[in-house]
């Protein structure tokens, strides 16, 4: 039920609903089994929703890869599922283990190799009552929400069937996060926008191969500097309006240390705006790192904003010496990615822009950071193209809305195969683009600069709620209340 409420489904009523079965399969049993139970839900979710990393590297690893991920992650819901257990009997007990869902899951956001956010309950909220909520206390926040709903709805029907007294409070519990979602609908912007800029994305696209991109980066920055130059006839020719910048996406180029390039010299010049640029650089010792470049018209390169979070076992290789078992990158890169250590926001002429570049949307500080270093408007370039048509290009995709949301900021996302959009400050997906084609387009952006509690809390919301399980944990009883 969990993954059926997961993108690319509008399905996100079911979320909740399946904490209420968790709950009722948990409840008042010992730490073990709940431990068991919730590897066993975890399982449930994760091998489906994770499913695009066998589509992706299967042929060559099989299975491996795949389960390997999800085995690790499963643990988590383990360590979840024993504290649910011990804390299903505490009064209130809804509330300790929605807060212990929260624990799990900043857990598993940060170890092993920084941690693996991908799956994170808030991202199946995409246009549910919930997703407003992001804007108080980010993901951690909507994730509680959720949990103590469901979770509320199971202590609500073990009490009916008991005839306990409790049965009113439970209701109200089980009841109020909906109604605070939907009462925050007003609220999840920061008011108007302070004026409109118009983004231009370009989706240079590339073949439907997976793996057979491996050593094709010539290619990608052909095809996507074929479809800048066709931006400039359009916009020359009145077909699309002038944009204010030009995104171009994640691994869409490649640099050394020079960082020359005429072609790309010439379609900021022609366009009279500043271009920001995604491809792979080296440093000049060679180091190599995944980065963003401001590229300025008349000038060239004059800013660039290095991914502070690495993909493990891709652009960067944990156990090297037997990871090559498990990923075709080993061999293809010898040497790991330097990770950045700033926070990316390009001063623009037209706004402050913030990016993320691709895995990084799942991490709540990379954004957060960002907007709270004066960004007023979100980018999140990717590289897509190795996923094919899996529901992997949507899941990243509900995550911009939930941080489009969560910052009251509009997100640009530029893919170099597809899903590219523009998503609104409340988390609608719009001006969308089809996925394995060449396609430009122009979107009208707002530009805003208020903040929301969200942004200015940071991590504070979730440290408090893990705080709150983890005392849960440490006090809880399993005498029947």
């Amino acid at each position: 039920m969990l993954y059926a409420a997961s993108p690319p489904r509008a399905l996100w009523w079911l979320a909740p609903l399946s904490f209420t079965l968790l709950a009722l399969g948990i409840y008042g049993r010992r730490a073990r089994c709940g431990f068991a139970l919730g590897m066993l839900f975890g399982s449930a979710y994760l091998l489906p929703l994770l499913k695009w990393l066998y589509d992706f590297l299967g042929a060559e690893f099989g299975v491996w890869p795949w389960i390997g991920v999800v085995a690790v992650e499963l643990l988590f819901f383990g360590l979840a599922g024993a504290g649910i257990a011990r804390v299903s009997a505490m009064p209130g007990s809804p509330v300790w283990m929605a807060a212990l869902v929260v624990g799990s899951e900043a857990l598993r956001s940060r170890v092993p190799f920084g941690g693996f956010p991908w799956g994170r309950i808030g991202f199946t909220q995409t246009g549910g009552a919930f997703l407003p909520l992001a804007a108080f206390g980010g993901a951690a926040l909507v994730a509680f929400a959720v949990a103590l709903v469901g979770f509320g709805l199971a202590a609500l029907l073990l009490r009916l069937r008991w005839r306990s007294p409790a049965w009113r409070g439970l209701a109200v519990m089980t009841v109020l996060p909906v109604a605070a979602g939907a009462a925050s609908i007003p609220l999840v912007s920061t008011g108007s926008a302070d004026r409109t800029i118009n983004v231009a994305i370009v989706q240079g696209n590339a073949p439907d191969s997976g793996l057979g991109l491996m050593g094709k980066d010539a290619q990608m920055r052909a095809d996507h500097i074929a479809e800048a130059e066709r931006l400039v006839e359009d916009v020359r020719a009145r077909r699309l309006p002038k944009p204010d910048l030009v995104m171009l996406p994640e691994s869409s180029n490649a640099f050394d240390s020079v960082r020359e390039d005429a072609q790309l010299d010439r379609i900021a010049d022609e366009l009279g705006v500043p271009l920001v640029v995604g491809g792979s650089a080296s440093d000049a010792t060679g180091v190599p790192s995944n980065r963003m470049i401001r590229w300025e018209p008349g000038v060239g390169p004059t800013d660039e904003y290095a991914k502070q979070q690495l993909v493990p076992f891709s652009e960067f290789i944990p156990l090297r010496a037997i990871a090559g078992a498990v990923t075709p990158f080993v061999e293809n890169f010898p040497r790991d990615m330097e990770p950045g250590d700033r926070a990316g926001v390009f001063e623009m002429s037209a706004a402050r822009l913030g990016l993320a570049t691709c895995y990084e949307v799942a991490y709540d500080h990379v954004l957060g950071d960002a907007v709270r270093g004066g960004a007023q408007l979100l980018a999140v370039p990717t590289n897509n193209a190795w996923f094919g048509r899996t529901e992997m290009t949507y899941q990243q995709l509900a995550m911009s809305s939930l941080r489009a949301v969560e910052h009251g900021r509009a997100v640009v996302v530029a893919a170099t195969t597809g899903v590219s959009a523009l998503v609104l400050p409340d988390g609608s997906v719009t001006r969308t683009t089809r996925q394995f084609t060449a396609e430009r387009l122009v979107v009208q952006a707002p530009i805003r600069s208020g903040t929301t509690l969200a942004t200015r809390l940071g991590s504070v919301p979730e440290w408090m709620l893990v705080a709150l399980g983890g005392a849960a944990v440490l006090f809880g009883s399993r005498s029947r209340p």
